[in-house]
């Protein structure tokens, strides 16, 4: 996938705006932010995903000959332009969010720097890749927060929309904090483990269910985990499951892992039930993993239950994000450069938080010292230096009367953005998405858990430094006395 030229994997408006700025002459060089509005799932918080695959698309941005002649066929590109996409490529910078870190509504989380060719070109990719990724992570955090501890592995391959979703979205899983996934395309791309037992049909080829499972045994000594739920869960699979750990027992051939899966029926019950039977037979150490349809919030539901589950296999519900199916970032012209200036742009709204935020910007992260969690994200412009050394007073944009003052050394400062791209050369290394996971695990214990629970979460506070609201409030004036006149 990653060798594919997605080029014109584009909206057609994008190409006919470009060869508007080309026909007049404008490629002036401009700023663009990626930026979400509302975090998904009504949760408190997003995890940023999809940052290496950005890097892949603009390394190998450029159209091929075939690229150029289906454009011409389609009779709205002018030869001029056409020889001029020949050579196109990215030239500009790019800064980005690290992937694995948590992130807030109205916050940048890519900053494009290019000629306006450029920059309104590379738009829908961009937005495609990190609205898909960001949104599976976001929701994969959520329901391995729920497991409380319990892995949780990704398991939805069959009920992804399409082979890429499937894929990327595993990955995306993974660094939201699942230990593995099913599919072996995912693991082999991005080296992650390859996790899974076997099916209904392994049980229903043999003539009857204890031979289905003494074969299963047989072939996967170090790691044994039988499906029980085929004909009768307690009736039938767990005592079948039992009598072959007996067996293997008794000829010293006890697997390092095993235990059962549940994949369907009251779970909570089941387990609670299958964990005592195991139990009675002397088998403490066999695992119960649950799957079926399941998503944070039966998770959390079969927790509180006192489920006797200790590890999670989750599907569909996951991979699809099935009660948000979508990310919601969008992109945004903040700045056009003129006479070496960036001169500040802003989009208005009659809903006030569609307004976007103007400028060249830079994020600091401000952190309690004591306890290291998140106390705000502060949005200012780029030239603006701020240092944990003095008094910092927040205040919310648009309740501008809440008002939080932190005195000097009570807390910390972190810059979000990134270089990932100068002058059209990648300046990033991304990491594994093993190391983006524990990076991702860190990052969710900066926040409080008031933040990260599943229902009516806190909402961490995303505020503007004093001239960056300065600024927004005039050009929102200004616009406001010309429509007037």
């Amino acid at each position: 996938m990653s060798t594919r030229n997605l080029t014109l994997l584009t909206d057609f408006y994008e190409l006919t705006m470009m060869q508007g700025y080309f026909n007049n002459d404008n490629n002036s060089t401009v700023i663009f932010d990626v930026f979400y509005r509302d975090n998904p799932c009504k949760g408190g918080y997003a995890i940023c995903a999809g940052l290496e695959q950005v890097i892949e698309y603009i390394k190998n941005l450029h159209f091929t000959a075939d690229d150029i002649e289906y454009l011409r066929s389609l009779e709205i590109f002018d030869e001029n332009f056409l020889d001029y996409l020949r050579e196109f490529r990215f030239s500009g910078d790019i800064y980005a969010i690290p992937e694995g870190t948590v992130i807030f509504p109205m916050e940048p989380i890519v900053k494009v720097i290019a000629p306006i060719m450029e920059a309104q070109f590379i738009e829908t990719a961009l937005l495609n890749i990190l609205n898909h990724q960001s949104l599976i992570a976001t929701k994969a955090s959520r329901v391995v927060y729920a497991a409380k501890g319990g892995p949780v592995m990704e398991f939805g391959l069959r009920r992804a929309q399409g082979p890429d979703a499937g894929t990327l979205g595993a990955r995306a899983a993974v660094i939201g904090g699942c230990i593995g996934t099913s599919n072996l395309l995912t693991a082999k791309m991005f080296d992650v483990p390859a996790l899974g037992t076997h099916a209904h049909s392994w049980i229903m080829s043999f003539e009857d269910e204890l031979t289905a499972f003494r074969h299963y045994a047989e072939l996967y000594p170090k790691n044994t985990t039988l499906l029980v739920d085929t004909y009768d869960t307690l009736r039938s699979g767990v005592p079948n499951a039992i009598k072959v750990f007996r067996e293997l027992k008794e000829k010293g051939k006890m697997p390092e892992k095993y235990g059962i899966r549940l994949d369907s029926g009251d779970l909570a019950y089941l387990s609670k039930k299958a964990r005592k039977m195991l139990d009675a037979a002397g088998f403490p150490n066999a695992t119960i993993t649950a799957s079926s349809d399941l998503d944070e919030y039966l998770i959390d539901s079969m927790v509180a239950q006192g489920a006797k589950i200790d590890s999670w296999g989750v599907g569909t519900r996951l991979i699809t994000s099935e009660d948000n199916p979508s990310f919601g970032g969008v992109y945004k012209l903040s700045a056009i450069l003129k006479d070496g200036e960036f001169l500040p742009k802003i989009k208005l709204s009659d809903n006030p938080w569609k307004v976007t935020n103007p400028g060249n910007k830079k994020i600091y992260r401000v952190y309690e010292k004591d306890s290291g969690k998140v106390k705000a994200d502060l949005i200012t412009l780029e030239e603006e230096e701020f240092t944990e050394n003095e008094p910092l007073l927040l205040f919310d944009p648009l309740a501008t009367w809440k008002k939080t003052y932190l005195e000097a050394g009570s807390y910390t400062l972190r810059e979000l953005l990134v270089p990932i791209f100068k002058n059209g050369k990648c300046v990033y290394q991304s990491p594994s998405v093993m190391e983006i996971r524990d990076y991702c695990k860190k990052e969710q214990e900066t926040l409080w858990d008031e933040a990260r629970r599943l229902v009516n979460p806190h909402n961490v506070y995303v505020d503007l430094s004093q001239k960056l609201y300065q600024l927004k409030t005039n050009l929102l004036n200004s616009y406001a006395s010309k429509t007037h006149k």
